[in-house]
């Protein structure tokens, strides 16, 4: 999502309880996974690091486990690096905020479903909005990072939000050097997703980010995580689609790519306003991944967050604008 934050007034966050492990019974899906962003820790974006209840919030848990009820089994967790990371991209882990994020990653995980750690940063490091240039120091970030989660292999790693405006290469290298930190930390089972310029969108990919086929990974789980939305610019800022088969239209290319290149990919962002023709459209574009289900291993809308409001895409149960009117339009996909 391209806009920043607004720092919104409400209640600290639910539970922090560990959930209890659960079984579900399975949908036929046509995707490996299926859920949401879960915002709120990455809020408050122009005060750093800011205060937990006041700048930022952690996702309810129990809002979670409504989802998970639902039948979603991922949930993307956006964080600040520099809430994590304060001193320096290099420097040790602040207790607190790594707390409050390990307590939501591991109920996520022990409900059964998986948790993917995304620091969305856009390429960029401290509220200057610096663009990320050591490719050594975002090694070790995510070597430090990746070492508290070693053992939990429910858990994937999301190398950074929404790089843009960036050279191509330094992209390029950045993810490689994220990769090379979480495997050297010894998490070895979990799961990659890697991001590309241009905010990641699956309508440029192919022209703009073709160069993402050259990286590797020892345990070949590299995951290549798209970003799509359906208004004009697709930066998901209206709640207006462009036609009722505009989804489908911006996916085709990156599947190409995808299938041309041997890669698997995630559409990491999705969404679309609640009207008819976005419901047509998300709909369109969620049949065309389940068409090419060997390549796109799933979706995840943008976005829940106990912040959100009357947000035009809250998926924040119960009474969030996309919960109450998009997800039946999602449920054949849970």
């Amino acid at each position: 999502m391209r806009f920043g934050h607004l720092i919104l007034l409400a209640a600290a966050a639910g539970s922090a309880v560990a959930a209890p492990l659960r079984s579900h019974a399975k949908r036929a899906s046509p995707f490996q996974w299926f859920g949401t962003n879960e915002s709120g820790a990455e809020f408050g974006e122009t005060v750093l690091p800011g205060v937990w209840g006041t700048q930022y919030i952690f996702p309810d848990t129990s809002k979670i486990q409504t989802l998970i009820d639902k039948g979603m089994n991922i949930f993307r967790v956006p964080f600040r690096m520099e809430r994590l990371a304060q001193s320096s991209m290099t420097g040790s882990l602040d207790a607190a905020y790594l707390k409050n994020l390990t307590t939501v990653v591991n109920y996520i995980t022990n409900a059964g479903a998986y948790a993917v750690l995304d620091p969305h940063n856009y390429g960029r490091y401290h509220s200057n909005g610096a663009i990320m240039t050591s490719t050594s120091d975002f090694q070790t970030f995510w070597k430090n990072v990746a070492s508290q989660f070693a053992s939990n292999n429910h858990v994937i790693f999301d190398t950074n939000n929404e790089y843009h405006d960036m050279d191509q290469t330094l992209v390029l290298n950045l993810n490689q050097a994220a990769i090379n930190g979480i495997r050297a930390a010894g998490a070895t089972s979990q799961y990659i997703f890697v991001e590309g310029n241009s905010w990641t969108g699956a309508w440029t990919w192919a022209s703009i980010n073709d160069n993402m086929k050259a990286l590797t990974d020892p345990q070949n789980k590299i995951v290549y995580q798209m970003h799509q939305y359906l208004d004009s610019d697709g930066s998901g800022t209206s709640a207006t689609c462009v036609s009722s088969t505009i989804g489908a239209e911006r996916v085709s290319s990156a599947t190409a790519w995808l299938k041309a290149n041997g890669k698997k990919g995630i559409l990491g962002e999705f969404a679309g306003g609640v009207n008819d023709q976005c419901k047509t459209a998300v709909t369109g574009m969620l049949k065309a991944l389940a068409a090419d289900s060997e390549v796109w291993l799933g979706a995840m809308w943008w976005a829940a967050g106990p912040w959100w409001g009357d947000y035009i895409f809250s998926m924040e149960p119960t009474s969030g604008t996309a919960y109450t009117g998009m997800l039946a339009t999602l449920e054949p996909y849970l």
